[in-house]
């Protein structure tokens, strides 16, 4: 068991480093680009903070347990949401951009809405992942257009030169390669701890699988905190959840249709939309237009209770 845990730090370490440089490069391709940072956020970063549960999830349904890959996506929404965004509030309060009410959010109601519609009759077919995927590439595309024309924030001062073309890019690659092997790791071994200690498969997919997949998210939004980058932290979170449902559902169900419990319908789902509900009641007070660092604390006391009652 020395082993997994030094394994299982190896993998959170690997996650960390990863994430901070997959915020300086997505940064440095914003700036290259003429793009703003916030869709950098919801497209680049998103996806490749997803690719944990994309991996996980297709493995999941070519070794034929594709009904895994719907506790890790719900599960990884809530604890993005609820733990993700409250960790990075409390390290620094989280201003929120005017667009991620008007329009980011509403994004992610309406395709949270769909997946709960989809998974009504018990599971997700190929033809509702074909529709998935269509929309995820609306949605990138769409994020692009809107781009288009916005002011772009300088370099800071005393930051040094800026990246080159080629060198953002290969880190970008790199980045997202670290956070899939360190998401491996960190899953790999958490599911042998769990083994020892024996937790059904849906608590699994559900807590341990999911947290282990959004350790990416974590790593990527905490730093984006620290160098008081939140409009990456806020757009990740936003995006992250959006290309966890639509392709990561999206391409599972295609390789295979999506299993999805009663209990992840009917108790699951429902959290995640409350979840998702509440993100934008914290983002509406136009007098502050900040998560605070007690919102956090918040949102970490609504997680812990969703994890007591699903236990």
């Amino acid at each position: 068991m020395v082993k997994v845990y030094l394994l299982l730090f190896a993998g959170l370490l690997l996650l960390f480093v990863s994430g901070k440089y997959l915020v300086d490069s997505s940064v440095a391709i914003s700036r290259r680009l003429k793009i703003p940072r916030m869709i950098i956020g919801l497209t680049v970063v998103a996806f490749g903070t997803s690719a944990p549960e994309l991996l996980v999830s297709i493995q999941a349904a070519f070794a034929g347990y594709p009904e895994i890959a719907m506790g890790n996506v719900v599960g990884s929404n809530i604890s993005n949401i609820l733990l993700v965004l409250a960790i990075t509030a409390l390290i620094y309060p989280i201003p929120v951009p005017a667009s991620s009410v008007k329009r980011d959010w509403p994004v992610l109601m309406l395709i949270s809405l769909v997946l709960f519609a989809f998974s009504l009759n018990g599971a997700i077919s190929r033809m509702e992942g074909g529709i998935m995927v269509a929309l995820l590439a609306a949605y990138v595309l769409m994020s692009v257009l809107r781009s288009r024309g916005r002011h772009v924030p300088e370099a800071d001062s005393g930051g040094g030169p800026p990246m080159k073309w080629w060198v953002a890019g290969l880190i970008l690659l790199l980045s997202c390669v670290g956070l899939a092997l360190g998401a491996d790791l960190l899953v790999d071994n958490v599911a042998l701890i769990a083994e020892e200690v024996g937790i059904s498969k849906r608590v699994v997919s559900i807590t341990m699988v999911a947290v282990g997949t959004s350790i990416p998210e974590v790593a990527t939004s905490v730093i984006a905190a620290l160098k008081k980058e939140t409009d990456i932290s806020v757009g990740n979170i936003i995006g992250s959840n959006i290309m966890n449902i639509l392709s990561v559902l999206g391409f599972t169900s295609l390789i295979s249709p999506v299993s999805v419990a009663k209990e992840i319908s009917g108790f699951d789902i429902p959290w995640m939309l409350g979840a998702t509900l509440l993100l934008l009641l914290l983002m509406l007070p136009a007098s502050r237009s900040r998560i605070t660092r007690w919102e956090g604390i918040f949102m970490i006391i609504i997680y812990l209770l969703y994890i007591y009652l699903l236990f």
